[in-house]
């Protein structure tokens, strides 16, 4: 992989994996249209992942850190015995809901294969239909009336609406901030809410899917180069950040049909362009430079 590259795909993750448009299945259209595939594609999507984990961390930082602080006070609590559910701090709230919306993970944990062959295979017609099933969620998750719970108002029938929906987030072409702020939307969150919830309930899903794929590394899978690899990394985090301004700025602006709209004509677009692949029997960047 050239650096050029590497740094193409770390903007691309640093954009996607914040904006509700899926870096899955961006990624996957760019790993098929560039032939840049496989069990070396995949573990370079991973190593951007860990660069995006760090912009999260940075643009959270101070709730993170009282999410921390909360934990420890929470355990303290229990030890002595005066742990108390109904005298609950916001902050005490959100990490126990955080915890049950990791649930529904268990299921991803089970059908790990079924998630990874979606995105090693030569086909990116489900990329399309994923687009189009984010489109509808985002569509749904934005036209919701209610939308005035706050960090301590979440429930955990929510916290369990969003694990699932973070559930079927691992297919590509499914966004993951874009299912999981839809079931917070859905679930009665207010957008700011929705938003800080589902970046800070990424950080355990990223960092538990890392270390899942780094068991199965071999040395044979590191054909990228180092110096690729830390180049995209950066590149992802310093993207990332931006990229979780701009949503969170949206999201406060009210315009958040504009993702809508992207992820609904990419998806078509998508499809399109694998109906074509399927007629000439071929990949269509191959088709047009033959």
């Amino acid at each position: 992989m050239s650096y050029l590259e590497a740094v193409l795909q770390g903007i691309l993750q640093g954009l996607t994996e914040f904006l509700p448009v899926s870096s899955s299945g961006h990624l996957s259209l760019f790993q098929h249209f560039t032939g840049n595939s496989g069990d070396a594609g995949i573990f370079f999507s991973l190593m951007l992942h860990l660069g995006t984990l760090l912009a999260v961390v940075i643009a959270f930082r101070k709730t993170i850190w009282q999410l921390i602080l909360e934990f420890f006070s929470l355990i303290w609590d229990l030890v002595r015995g005066k742990f108390s559910w109904k005298n609950r701090t916001a902050y005490r709230n959100m990490l126990v809901m955080l915890i049950i919306s990791c649930v529904p993970l268990l299921l991803v944990l089970v059908l790990k294969d079924f998630y990874e062959g979606f995105s090693t295979d030569n086909d990116i017609l489900c990329e399309g239909i994923f687009f189009l099933i984010t489109a509808a969620m985002l569509f749904v998750g934005d036209h919701v009336k209610r939308r005035d719970k706050g960090p301590g108002d979440i429930k955990p029938k929510d916290a369990l609406l969003v694990g699932v929906f973070q559930a079927i987030s691992p297919l590509p072409g499914v966004s993951r901030s874009g299912s999981t702020i839809s079931g917070g939307m859905l679930s009665g969150m207010d957008r700011e809410t929705a938003v800080q919830y589902s970046f800070i309930l990424g950080i355990p899903v990223i960092l538990a899917s890392s270390l899942l794929e780094l068991t199965d590394v071999t040395p044979a899978d590191l054909q990228t180069g180092l110096g690729p690899v830390l180049v995209g990394i950066v590149i992802a985090a310093v993207v990332g950040l931006l990229a979780i301004k701009m949503v969170r700025y949206i999201s406060r602006t009210d315009k958040f049909g504009i993702f809508v709209w992207y992820t609904a004509i990419l998806g078509v677009v998508v499809c399109a362009i694998s109906i074509f692949e399927h007629i000439v029997g071929m990949n269509i960047v191959t088709y047009f430079t033959r």
